[in-house]
């Protein structure tokens, strides 16, 4: 079924769920974490969408175990990035941080380089410019771009994310990652990083993520972590009556603009192609994973995707 994807890349996920699982199902499950996770935009996520998600789900499942079989890069993916800049130095290359592209430089229709601010500031020359920025905003430094592949950046909307990380002296359940349909919750998933890997690991803290998907407007997105944190604390309780602020030793707060692609029904004809119409630039983002949806696995596969196409590889 999932192999052949396209067919039902017209059909809405709310459509499909309401005729094969019932309404009530939807109403009561389904319709509170699609709403979750794509806010007024839910009931227009494609089927493809959706099914991927389950397909990927049970396909975890081992053979007659009945549980998930998941895995973790011991040490975290900080591990996987720090090997790419050891090897990306060691083949001569530099990589700049702090230094935002301000500008992508093309000449007679082929990108000369980048203009950069911050810490390496100026202008850049290079071969070939991969852009792995969300869709707007490669329009924003690449506004040479038109017609159809512009169209294209500029229809492709995102979910913001905003993730409050708390590092506690204590579990706050046995579950590893919980799911919530509450609508009154102002977060959609509590996921309790040591319920999965040994909390040994970490000196024995405990790592909960509690996140949430909004629109970029969204004031709940725009909170500082103290009004996060204020926000999302009550509700704590409700997941365990016993949980109390002073469990607290650290926390964090991460946001994305473009943290979920917003997937639609024939979205693989609004995807923008990897080759854009200027020679030398190429665009590889989030959007352009699909039928999947964004991991890092599917992120690795994507660079090694653009890189061959850079190369001339089939």
């Amino acid at each position: 079924w999932y192999k052949n994807w396209q067919r039902f890349e017209g059909t809405l996920a709310k459509d499909w769920i309401i005729r094969y699982a019932g309404k009530r199902n939807y109403d009561v499950l389904w319709e509170p974490l699609l709403r979750g996770k794509f806010g007024q935009s839910a009931a227009e996520v494609s089927m493809v969408w959706f099914w991927g998600k389950i397909h990927l789900r049970f396909s975890s499942r081992g053979k007659g175990t009945g549980g998930e079989r998941l895995g973790y890069l011991k040490g975290s993916f900080g591990l996987l990035t720090d090997a790419l800049a050891r090897r990306i130095t060691a083949s001569g290359g530099t990589i700049h941080t702090h230094s935002p592209v301000s500008r992508v430089a093309v000449e007679e229709g082929r990108v000369t380089g980048v203009e950069v601010k911050g810490d390496a500031a100026g202008f850049h020359f290079f071969d070939a410019v991969i852009a792995t920025v969300p869709s707007p905003v490669f329009l924003d430094i690449a506004p040479q771009l038109e017609g159809d592949y512009a169209a294209k950046l500029k229809n492709m909307r995102y979910q913001a994310a905003v993730c409050l990380v708390l590092i506690l002296n204590r579990s706050l359940s046995p579950i590893y990652w919980l799911n919530i349909s509450d609508p009154t919750v102002p977060f959609v998933a509590a996921v309790e990083h040591t319920n999965f890997v040994d909390s040994s690991v970490y000196s024995g803290k405990h790592i909960l993520y509690i996140s949430n998907y909004l629109s970029k407007d969204s004031p709940l997105y725009r909170a500082s972590i103290d009004e996060l944190q204020e926000a999302f604390l009550p509700n704590l309780k409700r997941i365990n009556p016993e949980f109390e602020p002073g469990w607290i030793e650290e926390r964090y707060r991460f946001s994305d603009d473009a943290g979920q692609p917003i997937v639609g029904t024939y979205y693989s004809q609004q995807i923008p192609e990897h080759r854009t119409p200027i020679d030398g630039l190429y665009l590889a983002n989030t959007t352009q994973i699909y039928p999947e949806d964004r991991g890092m696995n599917y992120s690795v596969r994507l660079g090694r995707d653009i890189s061959r196409l850079i190369a001339g590889e089939p």
